[in-house]
């Protein structure tokens, strides 16, 4: 009998595998089924949004921001507007920095609930994905009221928000698909602002949460699928520079809210979860922690904020355009609003680095400025790239079903990887 040449195959996962996540093309050399190396291919997407960010005026550049980690919008604006306002000198109303606070933790809500319903369908769980996106859509309705858009709101500017929060939430409208009782169940919520619609949100959520976890959290084949798998020693988290929910899984309890508070978060009373195995399990188990203390610190802010009305803009007419009653009348107004959507502004020279707590990690805005209307250098520090980094080091030695759980747990978005 002839001996036979046993040798690896490589393989290619991706980029159009429903469970990549996005553009990522992973080189896996195969031992059977097992992984001996992993090659992650990034740059397939590149959008150059740092290079085109050096192209345009300062606010011209925030709805890229959206468009980087395209699930956490209005954190990836927060860091970009922060280094704007770092340099520039100024501070946002105190109203401004709560709403932001609140809304820094409905994105994170948004993510998490993103990442519990997809990567529950990567590993085979279907139902979670549809109880999620349930309350997806109902957090997504206060992206659209703010903003007018669902998801790429550009609502943080420098200086403020774009505008207050609403008196009146949107109501659905009577349709061959929601009509009488129905109709009026779902317009329950929105009887009145928008502040009532996230009392009332908020109130519902934790139960909302209990049901995931029911689903998942000690079913048989979650937990096959996901303990012990991908374990990333406190070591080795800080080796590769991991943030987020990957150093805190690993039993690290590092998050920039508590460690670097910005915003209101200094006045917010909330925990920090942390893992102790540091594998998929412990990860999903800190996200899900995650969604009870962000709705934990949206219920503060909106107890403050209907206490407390007040301006939501600097009245800086440089970096705010003025009133439109205002410029009806006032020649001044009408000139400072010219100038600011036409040139924008000159921010003083120098440079500086403003991170954030992003829901996947920490996020940083390196920005360097000549005084121009535009940035000179813009470089952002993305929290997947780093993890993606890693991903040779922990997959090496699992079967290729999970190196599925292991990008599933990454919560990766090409957006930002190949920004």
């Amino acid at each position: 009998m002839s001996a036979q040449e046993i040798r690896n195959y490589t393989m290619n996962f991706g980029p159009q595998h429903p469970a990549a996540h996005g553009v990522l093309r992973l080189v896996l050399e195969m031992d059977g089924e097992t992984v001996v190396r992993a090659d992650p291919h990034v740059g397939l997407l590149h959008r150059g949004t740092e290079k085109l960010a050096e192209s345009k005026p300062f606010n011209q550049s925030i709805g890229y921001m959206d468009r980087l980690d395209y699930v956490s919008m209005m954190c990836n604006e927060h860091a970009y507007v922060r280094a704007i306002e770092t340099l520039m000198g100024i501070q946002a109303p105190e109203r401004a920095q709560y709403i932001r606070t609140m809304f820094d933790e409905i994105t994170r809500i948004l993510n998490h609930l993103m990442w519990v319903g997809s990567n529950a369908l990567d590993l085979g769980a279907m139902a979670v994905f549809l109880y999620a996106f349930r309350e997806r859509e109902e957090l997504m309705d206060c992206y659209e009221a703010v903003s007018g858009a669902r998801m790429h709101a550009t609502y943080y500017r420098p200086g403020g928000v774009y505008r207050d929060l609403p008196g009146k939430m949107p109501q659905y409208r009577e349709s061959p698909w929601h009509k009488g009782n129905d109709l009026k169940r779902l317009n329950t919520w929105r009887e009145g602002s928008m502040l009532d619609y996230l009392d009332a949100f908020t109130a519902d959520f934790f139960k909302k949460v209990d049901e995931y976890e029911e689903l998942l959290t000690n079913n048989r084949i979650w937990k096959q699928r996901t303990v012990g798998i991908g374990v990333v020693s406190p070591e080795l988290a800080q080796q590769w520079g991991m943030t987020g929910v990957m150093l805190r899984g690993s039993g690290i309890a590092w998050d920039l809210r508590k460690k670097q508070p910005y915003a209101k978060y200094a006045e917010m009373d909330f925990d920090i979860p942390v893992g102790v195995g540091g594998d998929c399990y412990d990860r999903y188990l800190c996200r899900i922690e995650e969604m009870r203390q962000s709705n934990r610190i949206i219920q503060q802010c909106v107890k403050w904020l209907r206490a407390n009305p007040g301006p939501v803009m600097v009245e800086n007419f440089k970096v705010a355009p003025p009133k439109r009653e205002a410029m009806k009348e006032d020649m001044e107004a009408l000139i400072h609003h010219f100038k600011l959507f036409t040139e924008g502004y000159g921010v003083p020279a120098g440079e500086t680095y403003a991170a954030v707590e992003a829901p996947k990690g920490e996020f940083g805005c390196y920005l360097v400025s000549d005084g121009a209307n535009k940035p000179f250098r813009v470089h952002l520090r993305a929290p997947g790239f780093a993890h993606l980094s890693s991903m040779d080091a922990i997959v090496r030695g699992h079967m290729l079903a999970d190196a599925v759980a292991v990008i599933g747990t990454y919560d990766l978005v090409f957006g930002e990887v190949d920004r």
